[in-house]
């Protein structure tokens, strides 16, 4: 049986890098996007286009590639961000960034709940942002809601798959240089992913459930 590592938002930014990477080091990589990129085909691996992560109906085409395969990772990465404050908040921006960053994350794994075996790992790419400790600078509230939507997803899924031998981790990727941030960050992309990956490779259910900076910080919820 085939056992892959399935990464949302694969298309471009930090999805990009890491299926580039966990491509090199060997790991089967199916990468899954609403639409695929040069810099994506490029790399060689297994696509599969068209899944909204807001669409639950559009997870058909991955079910159907996954059909007797295991999924050994599922990365949640796919992610939406609007820069919005006070006086300018949208009813429109805040439900979709709830509908990609949060429920993404819970409808997909659920989805894919028949494909995971003991020692299989869920992995949301959250923020620091969605710590409600942490906020110090306010501002960005759907982004910052949606942000510790997608944590509580993290912490309940962490409870829910530990009877099944599935570990849990929620993961702050940095401030990246992306598209999404409109090439504002710390640092790039390949830079994150390395530490991701790193996170990702350390996560047991022993410490399943935690929340932690790519550089392996604990963070505060």
């Amino acid at each position: 049986m085939n056992s892959w590592t399935v990464v949302t938002g694969a298309n471009r930014g930090i999805g990009l890098a890491l299926v580039n990477q966990l491509k090199s080091r060997g790991n089967r990589v199916l990468a899954v996007c609403r639409k695929s990129s040069q810099a994506l085909n490029q790399i060689g691996i297994d696509v599969i286009e068209g899944v909204d992560v807001t669409n639950p109906s559009s997870f058909k085409p991955l079910l159907n590639f996954l059909e007797n395969s295991s999924v050994e990772c599922l990365i949640n990465n796919a992610g939406v961000l609007f820069r919005d404050g006070l006086e300018s908040l949208s009813v429109e921006e805040i439900r979709l960034q709830f509908e990609v960053n949060a429920l993404g994350p819970l409808f997909l794994t659920q989805a894919l709940l028949t494909h995971f075996t003991q020692g299989s790992k869920v992995v949301i790419i959250s923020s620091r942002m969605g710590s409600i400790a942490d906020n110090t600078s306010g501002g960005m509230y759907g982004y910052r809601m949606s942000k510790s939507a997608a944590n509580m997803v993290g912490q309940s899924l962490s409870v829910d798959l530990k009877t099944i031998g599935v570990a849990v981790a929620v993961l702050h990727p940095g401030y990246v240089r992306t598209e999404m941030t409109g090439g504002r960050g710390y640092i790039d992309p390949e830079e994150s992913a390395t530490g991701l990956i790193e996170r990702m490779d350390s996560l047991t259910l022993q410490n399943s459930g935690g929340f932690w900076h790519a550089n392996g910080e604990i963070l505060p919820w």
